[in-house]
This record gives C-alpha cells, sequence and structure tokens, in this order.
C-alpha cells in the first residue's frame, strides 16, 4: 500500500472528445492531471438499470453503504492495529485485497462477476454488499471480543500470581493451620495492612468492634508493600470489624482454603495462556481476512456508485469513460481544481466564470441540478462524477 495515498474516482462522458472514443477520453483525464498523480482505467460493467425512480434512490442507499464501508475498514484496520501493538510495519504487512497490495488492486481493479453477477438488479447487488459488510464487522467484532476477554482474564489471572498482598491470590501464602476453621462462634480475618500502618493496627484493631479475640493478631506474611494479617473475632460482629478495617483503607482479604487450590490455579493460567495465543491467531487471521473482504466490497460499492451517478448525470445512452487517479492528499485538491477548469462545463449553469475568467459556482442552479437528480445536497456538487477516497 502506497501510504498516505488518495484515489481519486472520475467518471466523465466520452463526448469530452470530438471522436467519443473512450481511449482517447481516458487520455484527455490523464493529461488534466499528469502533474497531480498516475491515471489508471477503471473497468465498469454494464448493469441493469431500472426506472429514474429506482437510480435516485439507489444512489442515496449506496451513499449509506459507502459510508458503512469505510467504517468497517477503519474498525477493521484498528483491530489489526491492536492485535500487533500498533507496528505499522506488521500492520500494513496484513492490509492486502486478495491478497495484493492495496494500490496493486486498485490499478487493476475488476468487477467480481462470480460473486457479484452484473446481470441481476442493482437493488440485489446493494442488498447482497450490505449483508457482506455486516457479516464481516460483526465477525471480526466477535472474534476480537473474545480474545480481549480471554486476555483481561488472563491478565487478572497472572496479577493473582504476581501482584502484592492486597491482590494476589493467598493460596500459596496462607498456611491452613494458621486459620480457626469450621467453627461455629469463631471468624479468622486476613487483613493487608500498608507497612506503614502496621503499628496503627496492632494498637486499635482490639478496639475496632464488639469480641475482637484479645492478642489473636498475627503476621502471616509480607511484602514490599503490605503486610498480611489475621485476627479472630466472634462471627456477630465480623460484618463491623471489617467496615471500619475498610475505613482505615487497610483491606479484608476473602481466603477459603481449598485442597490442591495451589495446582488449580496454575492449570488455569497455563490454559489461559494457551487460550490466548490460539484466540490471537484466530483474530489475526480473521482480521486479515476481514481487512481484505471489507475493502474488496467498499471498491465495488464505489464502482456501483459511479455508475448510477453517471447515468443520473450523463443520461443515456451510456458512453463514458472511467479512471481512478491514484495521488496524494495535497495534491489531490489541485488535481480537482484541473478537473474542474476543464470539465465545469458539464455542469450546464451549475457553473459559470467570473469576469476574469475564472470558474465559480451558481448554488442556486447547483441546488436546483442536485435536486433533480435526487441528491440532498449533503456533499459538495461537482460538474462530473467524482469520488475521492482512502483507504488506510
Amino acid at each position: 500500500m502506497s501510504k498516505g495515498a488518495t484515489y481519486l474516482l472520475v467518471s466523465l462522458p466520452t463526448s469530452i472528445m470530438p471522436s467519443n472514443h473512450a481511449e482517447e477520453a481516458l487520455a484527455a483525464l490523464q493529461a488534466t492531471v499528469t502533474n497531480e498523480g498516475t491515471t489508471h482505467a477503471f473497468a465498469i460493467p454494464q448493469f441493469k438499470i431500472g426506472t429514474l425512480d429506482a437510480l435516485v434512490q439507489q444512489a442515496d442507499d449506496l451513499a449509506k453503504l459507502e459510508s458503512a464501508c469505510e467504517a468497517v475498514v477503519g474498525k477493521v484496520g484498528d483491530t489489526l492495529k491492536n492485535l500487533l501493538d500498533g507496528d505499522e510495519g506488521k500492520v500494513q504487512q496484513q492490509k492486502t485485497i486478495n491478497d495484493k497490495p492495496v494500490d496493486q488492486y486498485l490499478r487493476k481493479f475488476q468487477w467480481n462477476k462470480v460473486k457479484y453477477r452484473a446481470d441481476k438488479p442493482i437493488a440485489d447487488l446493494i442488498d447482497s454488499l450490505q449483508k457482506e459488510i455486516a457479516g464481516i464487522d460483526n465477525d471480526v467484532k466477535a472474534k476480537y471480543n473474545q480474545y480481549n476477554q480471554t486476555k483481561t482474564s488472563l491478565v487478572a489471572s497472572q496479577r493473582r500470581q504476581t501482584g502484592n498482598l492486597s491482590t494476589k491470590s493467598l493460596v500459596s501464602v496462607v498456611n491452613p493451620r494458621q486459620l480457626i476453621q469450621s467453627s461455629e462462634y469463631l471468624d479468622t480475618h486476613l487483613i493487608a495492612v500498608p507497612k506503614a500502618n502496621v503499628k496503627e493496627f496492632y494498637k486499635s484493631y482490639e478496639s475496632m468492634a464488639p469480641m475482637v479475640v484479645p492478642r489473636s493478631a498475627s503476621e502471616i506474611a509480607s511484602d514490599d508493600e503490605f503486610t498480611l494479617l489475621s485476627v479472630v473475632t466472634f462471627k456477630k460482629h465480623s460484618a463491623e470489624f471489617l467496615h471500619h478495617c475498610r475505613e482505615k483503607r487497610w483491606t479484608p482479604r476473602d481466603f477459603k482454603y481449598k485442597e490442591g487450590g495451589k495446582e488449580a490455579e496454575a492449570k488455569e493460567v497455563d490454559k489461559l495462556q494457551s487460550d490466548e495465543r490460539k484466540l490471537w491467531g484466530e483474530a489475526l487471521r480473521l482480521g486479515r481476512t476481514g481487512y481484505s473482504e471489507s475493502a474488496m466490497i467498499w471498491i465495488h460499492v464505489l464502482a456501483l456508485r459511479v455508475f448510477v451517478e453517471t447515468v443520473l448525470r450523463y443520461g443515456l445512452p451510456l458512453d463514458f469513460v472511467s479512471g481512478l487517479v491514484q495521488t496524494t492528499s495535497k495534491l489531490a485538491k489541485k488535481a480537482k481544481q484541473n478537473l474542474d477548469s476543464n470539465y465545469s462545463y458539464l455542469g450546464g449553469n451549475a457553473f459559470g466564470r467570473d469576469s476574469k475568467g475564472r470558474i465559480k459556482k451558481d448554488d442556486q442552479a447547483t441546488s436546483n441540478d442536485m435536486q433533480a437528480t435526487g441528491h440532498l445536497g449533503d456533499q459538495e456538487y461537482s460538474a462530473y462524477v467524482y469520488y475521492e477516497f482512502e483507504i488506510v
């Protein structure tokens, strides 16, 4: 993919040349923007044309569908970027269309006649493309979410193994003989206390709630940040004791001894690591495929837009030539100015010239022309069929 490439899809009637030949019309288009980019023929088949009302509706449907396609391509690209930790080189390797670099696919674009038969009604093609792009979006999103959920579980499980005493698993820290278990009246509480507050804890814990067993506090373990202490209280006052601990920002830790718990935790981490690696691979493969297919659908939608708009703009018989101009965002503006300069007359009253011969736009005439062809005026009007896009 050419980094930072901007593409212009342009359709012009062959009548721009006296000969009415498509090859000469394409050569004229190439000459118009020769200093701003490289122009290639963009082959568009002849589709079944319905009524004018149907074409106007299809133009609106295709505009919405193109926006949806662009959004899906962007989202799949973001997914690839997240999976590859933002490594732009690796991301670009995944961004191909039909296993070809994007610019190569566009330069040699051919309508997929097997998948999208040109003899079908345009409405059917739009419906098929809509369903496909929605399916790709859902599939990539679902797989990426599955991967993320597993990754989150793995991180949480690893944190339980390696965190400090206020968060880590206590399975390998606490000896069950240090606890009072299965007592009808007594509870043993484990409290993670910041090391700077340990002296305060020893001074105050007995008076923090009724019926705290005197001198029952005992150090279980210690790390760089926290000391884990055990305290025995009567069950009826356990909740009050724990509440006062939280008020002092000391962390009560839930712990129930379970035979084989340490081994079970280790197995859980191993399984999550295996699942995470597997899902990462699946998400990457689906992301690569999803990017290829969604970008391909986007280009097919653009081709349909060009065709429908060409019929609405230039009428029948349908004699036109379409070209793809590969340029940059900076040069695209100059290319558009050159195209306007050469082909503004195609817009009839929509474009005129001022006293110095410069092209000017008659906004009222433009509005009337757009309404006549079913456009609502939500995008800048061109006197010819013109679409600018970037695939990133």
